[in-house]
């Protein structure tokens, strides 16, 4: 099993999606004796899509489009680590979906509309925020990410929240329950 794990927090190591993407991988590696191959989009500072890049993908000079659409491609698990800024995903994790989303290669333009290419992997997206979103109009994370996962075929994806991180509260539960989802999950795919 390939793993491919990618983390967009801006916060570095006190980022808690970062911590549960990681402590998911680390059971998943130790469950199916996979591998990983990690990315940080954030502390990579990852660019931007924009013109630029279109005229490099026109002239096949995409090299780091080619190599984050080359790691998704060979990945059998994909780990997303979402937090959630402003009621939606990091700047830095929309640009990565921006260099993966490419026609003919993991999405194909077709009579029936648009249809993902990167089909037959299951993706994990560990969402954080600092208030209670889900399920709410206010969460612009969840349906964003399920739209971008299942227009390039990653239809097969689970979401994990660690929600209420600000609120003194929830802090503790919100972090033990998202563990525990995790573990769960584990031994499900163990069963």
């Amino acid at each position: 099993m390939n793993i491919l794990r990618i983390d967009s927090s801006i916060t570095g190591e006190a980022s808690k999606s970062s911590q549960l993407s990681a402590h998911l991988s680390q059971q998943l590696q130790q469950q199916h004796q996979a591998s990983e191959r990690y990315r940080n989009v954030a502390a990579e500072q990852l660019p931007h899509f924009d013109g630029s890049t279109l005229a490099a993908i026109a002239a096949g000079e995409a090299k780091l489009a080619d190599e984050l659409i080359a790691e998704v491609t060979q990945a059998d698990v994909i780990i997303i680590a979402a937090p959630m800024y402003n009621f939606g995903i990091s700047s830095q994790l929309k640009a990565w979906f921006d260099h993966i989303a490419r026609a003919g290669e993991t999405f194909a333009y077709t009579s029936e509309g648009p249809k993902g290419l990167l089909t037959g992997k299951k993706t994990y997206v560990v969402s954080t925020a600092g208030g209670k979103h889900k399920g709410k109009s206010s969460d612009l994370v969840t349906p964003y990410v399920k739209q971008m996962l299942s227009f390039v075929g990653l239809d097969d994806a689970e979401f994990i929240y660690a929600e209420g991180l600000a609120m003194s509260d929830f802090k503790d539960s919100a972090i033990g329950d998202a563990k525990a989802q995790i573990e769960a999950l584990v031994e499900t795919l163990a069963a």
